[in-house]
């Protein structure tokens, strides 16, 4: 009698066994050969940066971008440029660029699975990877990772570069997608890999979704009331006002959430209990916690630490009044079969008006539920402003007015050779785009004709 061979366990299980699988990659790879590695993503536009074929995984996702604003010409023809951004102190007076401090909450993150006409993943595209209210932080996680860099670290609009290593599973078909909601272009890299099977997936298989909320405020009864005074000390018994990451039906299991926290009062944020209500809960909901920083992990407030499954990745003591968190249940995950609502207290009994907004991550069967967020205007982040002040010109000497003139021409020469060069370069992204599903395509055929 043969002794059946154990089956792979545990999380690196899956290495110790060949698999029949192709394993490929979309990404904005210059088609033409050259070095000109990013697609342009114009101003209300939408990209599908995948279209692949199943049956098949996504397995890992990396992203980098970035947004300029161009107050004044620069020296140099945007056509001889060989690289997205010049990256020259503006003191120099060769270029003048700034980025765009809001944009990672303007660009949204979109995936289809099995041709579902509604996204199972709807996200601004930082906040996904969990760079939130545009605010770049580093951090390290199992699923998810932010690189920050360092000179631009705790800037809005700073650049980072995104890992995503959830495996997101797809039957028929996988689509991935970015819409640029801002009034200006961006430019996006990225790296799409995934794997290709024959069989077609289990009858059990849950589908990976995310999706972004936020409360702008919370509704508090005592935001001038202190954190853990005796006055906040009231009780409550059902919930029903607390701050509501995920709400979702069907079958499945929830494997966490970042969480961003924008606090007024300049005392603790984090005094809430999280509650997550499973099926049938009524009252206590099947897990009900003691505080927020004991959901995310650590104790006696939010220390500077990012680990595998939970941490920091913006600290208040960095940026005041911002504390950007994160939990996942990669190991436990928290298991539904008719319905789940993940929620938290904000301050205890909800006597908090801060400004949340959050992430959650789940699997569960299709149909999808239907996700949406707000317009872009509901989602721009919460930026401390800088008071200005500004006066009306002098009178103008001709010389002064004569450079300002000289000026005036030269910005105009420049952004119609700037916008020739990003019509060329629209016109080629449509090309790539057909290019990427055509690669996924024939990768897909190749497999497939290997069969027997």
């Amino acid at each position: 009698m043969t002794t059946p061979s154990p089956r792979p366990a545990g999380l690196l299980g899956d290495l110790t066994q060949a698999r029949s699988a192709r394993t490929a990659r979309v990404s904005s790879f210059d088609q033409t050969g050259r070095n000109r590695d990013n697609w342009i993503i114009m101003p209300g536009e939408e990209r599908t940066l995948a279209d692949i074929e199943g049956p098949g995984f996504i397995t890992h996702i990396w992203m980098t971008q970035s947004c300029r604003i161009q107050p004044g010409p620069g020296q140099i023809d945007p056509n001889v440029v060989g690289v997205p951004m010049l990256e020259i102190h503006n003191a120099l007076g060769v270029s003048w660029e700034v980025v765009d401090p809001d944009y990672y909450r303007k660009i949204v993150l979109k995936m289809y699975w099995d041709d579902q006409e509604t996204p199972s993943v709807v996200a601004p595209l930082g906040d996904f990877f969990g760079l939130m209210n545009s605010l770049s932080g580093s951090y390290e996680s199992l699923p998810l990772s932010v690189s920050a860099k360092e000179p631009e670290l705790h800037s809005f609009g700073g650049s980072a570069a995104f890992n995503s290593y959830f495996r997101m599973p797809f039957g028929t078909r996988a689509r991935i997608v970015v819409e640029n909601q801002n009034d200006i272009p961006y430019l996006q890299y990225f790296y799409i890999d995934y794997e290709l099977v024959r069989e077609p997936l289990p009858a059990d298989t849950v589908y990976f979704h995310a999706h972004w909320r936020r409360a702008l405020p919370t509704q508090g009864w005592g935001p001038d009331l202190q954190s853990n005074s005796i006055e906040t000390t009231i009780p409550n018994l059902d919930g029903k006002d607390n701050y509501v990451a995920l709400e979702t039906e069907g079958r499945g299991h929830y494997v966490g959430c970042t969480l961003a926290v924008r606090h007024f009062q300049g005392s603790w944020w984090g005094e809430g209990d999280d509650m997550i209500f499973i099926d049938d809960d009524t009252w206590p909901p099947s897990l009900h916690g003691t505080g927020m920083e004991d959901y995310f992990g650590h104790a006696w407030g939010m220390q500077h630490n990012a680990y595998l499954f939970n941490g920091t990745i913006v600290h208040e003591e960095d940026v005041p009044g911002f504390h950007h968190s994160y939990r996942f249940h990669l190991v436990d995950p928290i298991r539904f079969d008719k319905r789940i609502r993940v929620t938290f207290e904000h301050g205890h009994g909800n006597h908090l008006s801060d400004e949340w907004s959050s992430t959650a991550y789940w699997y569960q069967t299709l149909p999808s539920p239907e996700l949406d967020i707000p317009p872009v205007d509901e989602r721009l982040p919460l930026r401390p402003v800088d008071r200005v002040i500004t006066a009306p010109l002098p009178e103008l000497t001709d010389d002064q007015r004569a450079g300002r003139e000289a000026a005036a021409a030269r910005m105009a020469d420049f952004i119609a050779k700037r916008d020739r060069m990003r019509a060329e370069r629209r016109a080629q992204i449509d090309q790539w785009e057909h290019g990427n599903r055509e690669i996924a395509r024939e990768v897909r055929r190749r497999y497939d004709e290997r069969e027997g």
